[in-house]
């Protein structure tokens, strides 16, 4: 007991604390609001049984577990390997500046776009990729690589365009495709009237971190759909504000989703501004 107390130095030990308690703090901030908060209660409750079958003596139980949660480092880092590469984006976000300005000139040509499109009555979805890539989520449309611009965005959707029917998506800050098939939601719970567009920018969102803009052909509304939330009803300045903050990261998905809605943000299928039917 001696010896422990002689080897504690205030200062140093109250700093390893506060670093490992910050970490903690920092690491559930990231995760709240995402899946991997069941799956990380999910292997709590694993490491449980496990205690719970070394008490009880339950051999086979214990061998099976402790042998599982031996690879659990392994498996969270597969598992969480999306969250942690967003992490890490938003860590070099906050030192390189550039990444911002880059970002912020997106927002802007994105949200003119989808403000014009709206004013002439076209439909329209964009897809903005972040760290989840969407090769193994979408169905491959036409190749574009070519610099993101208002005009050409524009041009992608207009009905005499071959490529208008899909989606067009934004990857490493460039058009890498247009006309490609998202997959649809299988909520069963989403509001009727609700057509193709927004079923599928639900769909792509509830199975990545991408942003999805939607304009509607019939009501001429624009959509913001992130982390299967959907707001709807908002207009080409608000929607210009948000995709920045997302996009940038200085607000994460929950907090515009709050910000935008007044509480926790709704689920998809939920109405948000305009209530009219929404077929496009």
């Amino acid at each position: 007991m001696a010896d422990q107390l002689a080897g504690f130095d205030p200062v140093r030990d109250t700093i390893d604390i506060a670093l490992v308690t910050l970490a903690v703090y920092w690491m559930l901030l990231l995760i709240r609001g995402t899946r991997a908060v069941q799956i990380l209660i999910g292997l709590m409750l694993l490491l449980a049984a496990s205690l719970a079958s070394q008490a009880f003596e339950l051999t086979t139980l214990q061998w099976i577990l402790d042998n599982f949660l031996a690879s659990a480092v392994l498996i969270i880092i597969v598992l969480f390997q999306a969250d942690i590469r967003r992490a890490l984006a938003r860590v070099g976000r906050g030192v390189f500046p550039v990444a911002k300005r880059e970002e912020t000139q997106l927002a802007e040509e994105v949200a003119r776009a989808a403000q014009s499109l709206a004013q002439k009555g076209v439909g329209a979805l964009f897809v903005i990729e972040r760290e989840t890539h969407l090769s193994d989520l979408i169905e491959a449309g036409t190749p574009i690589d070519a610099a993101v611009k208002r005009d050409l965005l524009v041009a992608l959707f207009l009905p005499q365009s071959p490529l208008h029917d899909g989606a067009v998506v934004i990857q490493g800050g460039r058009i890498a495709q247009a006309g490609c098939i998202l997959p649809l939601t299988l909520r069963e719970d989403l509001p009727e009237g609700v057509g193709t567009r927004h079923r599928a920018a639900v769909g792509i969102t509830e199975e990545s971190d991408a942003v999805v803009i939607v304009v509607s052909e019939e009501t001429r509304a624009l959509s913001l759909v992130v982390g299967g939330r959907l707001v709807r009803g908002l207009d080409g300045a608000r929607l210009r504000e948000v995709l920045r903050d997302v996009l940038i990261g200085g607000d994460t998905e929950r907090a515009v989703m709050a910000q935008l809605t007044g509480g926790a943000g709704p689920r998809a299928g939920e109405r948000i501004g305009e209530p009219a039917a929404d077929r496009a």
